[in-house]
């Protein structure tokens, strides 16, 4: 890549010719490809024209929502880095997107999810705070997630799914997380204030888990499918169980990288993809 092209560039090349391709392959896809990616002069476009055909209806139209994603991408153009970065991190770690651009980009309801909720994300820190609610509560219509405006959410992330993923006002998540469906990252009552977990780096959540309150969970940790989280997890632990407890460490540095649910780990002090971060 040269020491120019940023992320979003590059994933927008391969996306075109990617889609291009499987237009001339498949007939009856032609028509979507071109009019969300094809005839887009650019990923901004693109990706404003898939998330306004996701969310438009009758009280919002399609017109409106991509002047809004647009304004959006032109007002902070980190936004498209951070989409491109979670687009390759769906190619890298899913193996139903089979190493393909176009896949998670107009067929994977997790990377719409987050891309969207990037765009909510943005509004409510302009101030827009009726309409990034707006988004969300449309984000949960369509999808079936409901992730509020004011959380920080990091790049490189992977929402297996999506499905039934909850997200709290005050939740951090670090960079380059991997969370399956039906993950709580909630409070534990009324509390006021800051009150949601915080997600260190290359964290792996998996299906059904519970994170629970202003807790820590350190970077390279794994939380056990279906598991309850009500305590700090220490960095690099993996953690299963109601409540939940430590029951080892991860073989990989960033288990959000490798995927790997089992909880038999066998730690290894090289700990695998560690050389690459």
């Amino acid at each position: 890549m040269n020491q120019d092209t940023t992320v979003s560039e590059l994933y927008w090349k391969e996306l075109k010719a990617e889609a291009a391709k499987t237009a001339a392959e498949e007939p009856l896809l032609r028509a979507a490809l071109e009019k969300s990616v094809l005839t887009a002069s650019g990923f901004d476009q693109a990706l404003a024209r898939v998330c306004s055909y996701s969310l438009a209806n009758a009280i919002v139209g399609r017109t409106e929502l991509y002047a809004m994603c647009m304004q959006a991408y032109e007002s902070c153009p980190e936004l498209l880095e951070d989409a491109a970065c979670d687009m390759r991190a769906v190619i890298a770690r899913d193996p139903a997107s089979a190493d393909s651009t176009v896949v998670p980009f107009l067929f994977l309801k997790g990377p719409h999810v987050l891309e969207i909720w990037r765009v909510a994300h943005w509004l409510w820190q302009q101030g827009r705070k009726p309409l990034a609610r707006y988004v969300q509560c449309a984000i949960s219509d369509v999808f079936g997630a409901d992730i509020h405006p004011a959380a920080k959410i990091g790049r490189g992330i992977m929402l297996d799914h999506a499905l039934g993923i909850v997200i709290g006002e005050t939740a951090v998540v670090g960079d380059m997380v991997s969370m399956l469906h039906g993950v709580t990252l909630g409070g534990t009552g009324k509390v006021s204030g800051d009150r949601h977990p915080k997600v260190g780096r290359g964290v792996m959540i998996g299906a059904g888990a519970k994170v629970l309150g202003n807790i820590h969970i350190g970077e390279g940790a794994k939380i056990g499918a279906g598991s309850v989280v009500l305590d700090d997890v220490p960095p690099h632990t993996t953690v299963a169980g109601v409540p939940a407890r430590s029951v080892g460490r991860p073989i990989e540095y960033m288990p959000s990288l490798g995927m790997d649910q089992t909880l038999h780990d066998d730690y290894c002090p090289a700990m695998r993809n560690k050389e690459i971060l």
